[in-house]
């Protein structure tokens, strides 16, 4: 196996733990090496040596949660793949709800231990207080890339 495929199979695996299927992952380790950074779907299912079927049920995953675009070109019939240009940001902020919830979570436990020792509140105190704080840091996390990412001409 050359380092491009041992990439694609690494990208499977750790997407696989995000709750992505391995193929999606493999999928955007595809798109992440490839050259033309945009690809066909015969051109995936030939790179990753899998059905068109097991391609095709990825691919419209990765379209539903907005990681990859598919597009087509003036005066042909098919279909071509690429990477979102924003895939990372728009996975921080896919997820941000989480913190949100766990925070929610963390207040609904304390509202259960009013009147505890405060020993028996520290847990729950300690996950609202994390998840509040991630809460308001994140937007601030994203200005400072979207400053970056102008510096570097990645909107170009």
């Amino acid at each position: 196996m050359d380092q491009r495929q041992q990439f694609v199979e690494d990208s499977g695996l750790f997407f696989e733990k995000l709750g992505l299927t391995r193929m999606a992952g493999r999928i955007i380790g595809w798109l992440l090496v490839c050259d033309p950074p945009h690809q066909t779907m015969g051109d995936l299912v030939d790179a990753l040596q899998a059905s068109k079927s097991s391609i095709s049920t990825s691919v419209r995953q990765l379209e539903q949660y907005a990681l990859i675009q598919r597009f087509t070109r003036p005066g042909e019939r098919r279909d071509y793949y690429r990477l979102a240009p924003d895939i990372w940001v728009w996975s921080f902020k896919a997820r941000m709800h989480l913190v949100t919830e766990m925070r929610e979570l963390a207040e609904h436990g304390l509202t259960l231990l009013e009147g505890e020792a405060p020993e028996h509140r520290r847990r729950l105190e300690l996950m609202r207080d994390v998840n509040g704080y991630l809460e308001r840091e994140f937007p601030k996390l994203l200005d400072g890339w979207d400053r970056e990412k102008q510096a570097k001409g990645y909107d170009e």
